[in-house]
């Protein structure tokens, strides 16, 4: 492992975290995931945060395992696995691996140059808002999206708007702000966006990866009918079972019926991951 005195922590496991994390193992650096105890992932086949309901999956390349303590975390991620672990405040996690550095023994996958209280810390929840990270976090400190600031709240911003500038690092400002509307694939704006009609628990009829013609019933939520408003491939569908509110993200449904890209990173999600992996080698080089 090439970077293997270099911590990253991901905060969430979304598709889009995905690709991050994707580039960075790739790359040679131990990467943590943080997720919620109820993950609400839509692209769930290729969400790290997945292994939080199912305790492991592979994704491509990537072997993912539900960590139940930091110190399994960090083991796993120096073993060649990435551990996910249920942690939604940061803080405690920054604690922990403040005193972790002198209690856990070299033996047990940490490499001896490894300082546990410089993690580099990435913000990939894509809430579109910032909700409580700040610069003095990590020694770097890396924000998805709108909402962030370069140079205020974090060190460097990912646009993860679809155009020309996708993928880009930002160390100054902040990235295109939120439209409130998906990115066209297709031809196919918010209408690809399947969302809960009420508020209840979805049940869903079909899988992901299943093709659909328009008007197909997909499910319900507390019983109100979902049905495919357009001919196409189910790309992504939020665990059966979760107790949703009305109008949340809850399914994704893609016109180009590509089964294949129903399971494997999307191109954004790896831009996205590329301008990470270049801020940290940015920020690497210049130390």
């Amino acid at each position: 492992m090439l970077f293997a005195n270099q911590l990253v922590i991901l905060r969430g496991g979304g598709d889009l975290a995905t690709g991050i994390a994707y580039r960075l193992h790739h790359a040679g650096f131990p990467v943590i995931v943080l997720e919620l105890a109820q993950p609400l992932v839509v692209r769930r086949k290729v969400a790290l945060a997945t292994a939080v309901l199912q305790n492991q999956l592979t994704i491509e390349t990537l072997h993912a395992q539900h960590a139940a303590t930091l110190e399994h975390a960090l083991q796993l991620a120096h073993s060649g696995t990435i551990p996910v672990l249920v942690a939604p405040d940061f803080a405690v996690i920054r604690n922990r691996l403040s005193v972790i550095g002198e209690q856990l023994p070299i033996t047990d996958h940490r490499p001896p140059t490894t300082d546990y209280r410089l993690p580099i810390l990435i913000d990939a929840r894509m809430a579109k808002r910032n909700i409580d990270t700040h610069m003095d976090q990590a020694e770097l400190v890396i924000a998805l999206g709108p909402g962030f600031t370069a140079g205020v709240d974090c060190h460097a911003v990912i646009e993860t708007m679809r155009g020309h500038t996708l993928g880009r690092v930002i160390w100054q400002g902040s990235a295109i702000p939120n439209t409130g509307t998906p990115g066209i694939v297709a031809g196919k704006g918010a209408e690809r966006v399947l969302r809960a009609p009420t508020a209840g628990v979805v049940n869903w009829r079909l899988e992901i990866g299943d093709l659909v013609k328009e008007g197909d019933l997909i499910g319900d939520v507390a019983g109100e009918r979902i049905a495919a408003p357009f001919d196409g491939v189910l790309r992504g569908l939020i665990a059966p079972g979760t107790e949703v509110p009305a109008g949340l993200k809850i399914g994704d449904l893609d016109a180009r019926a590509d089964v294949s890209a129903c399971f494997t990173i999307s191109e954004k999600a790896l831009a996205i991951g590329g301008g990470v992996l270049e801020a940290i080698l940015t920020h690497l080089n210049q130390q």
